[in-house]
């Protein structure tokens, strides 16, 4: 560990090219890390093998643009002025692909001071994290899912399913009322949240014995984890 502090010292406070490619070195190494921990705790449904390059190339221009506004805060209201104007052509939707931005990009700007041990400091143990965290499936939780149930009108009442969504759901609410087959039918929408245990074969099996047997979908809103 000393000789990589040596290694790493700014001598005299001075930035010199060669710290420079250290430190863009340095990122793209840990960069890299952090994208095949992405790769490997994935878990969308779109992968974009641009979007792992962009996390690396963020990473690398960022720890550049840190060593440039280093000590001088005009130079750097200006850039964070330009890169305000920069958008995204595609919308980020998933929260953990932001937080992986969010990573790259430190460990760029911990590069780009030229703090090397807390880059590696932080790209280990964030990378632990994020691994961990995914293999636990911490937080995991059901998705908002669509429910249709059509009930012919003869048995048609307002606490029809209120016993099953009690056992079954978390919580419930009507969504639309619908009448369908000219009327001899009524369609309800709901938007449902199943307890963790719930098996969505035996929730619309209880509902089937509720509704004649009659037609029932469930569908989810987005996929979950």
């Amino acid at each position: 560990m000393d000789m990589i502090n040596q290694f790493f010292t700014v001598d005299g406070g001075e930035t010199t090219l060669v710290l420079s490619l250290a430190a863009m070195a340095l990122t793209t190494v840990l960069s890299i890390i952090i994208t095949l921990v992405y790769q490997m705790t994935f878990s969308g449904e779109r992968y974009s093998q641009n979007f792992v390059h962009t996390i690396i190339i963020m990473s690398v221009v960022v720890s550049v643009i840190m060593n440039v506004v280093s000590g001088n805060a005009g130079v750097a209201f200006g850039l964070f002025a330009v890169f305000s104007l920069i958008r995204f052509r595609s919308a980020v939707t998933d929260a953990k692909d932001i937080a992986y931005i969010f990573f790259g990009l430190s460990v760029g700007m911990t590069s780009g001071l030229y703090q090397f041990q807390l880059a590696i400091i932080l790209t280990f143990f964030a990378s632990i994290l994020f691994y961990i965290l995914h293999k636990v499936n911490y937080g995991k939780g059901k998705d908002t899912q669509i429910l249709k149930v059509t009930v012919p009108e003869n048995l048609n009442h307002e606490n029809l399913l209120d016993d099953v969504f009690e056992e079954f759901t978390l919580s419930s609410h009507l969504r639309q009322v619908e009448t369908t087959n000219l009327g001899t039918m009524i369609m309800y929408t709901y938007a449902i949240r199943t307890k963790n245990d719930t098996n969505d074969k035996v929730l619309l099996d209880r509902i089937r014995e509720k509704n004649a047997n009659l037609k029932v979908s469930l569908s989810y809103l987005q996929s979950g984890n």
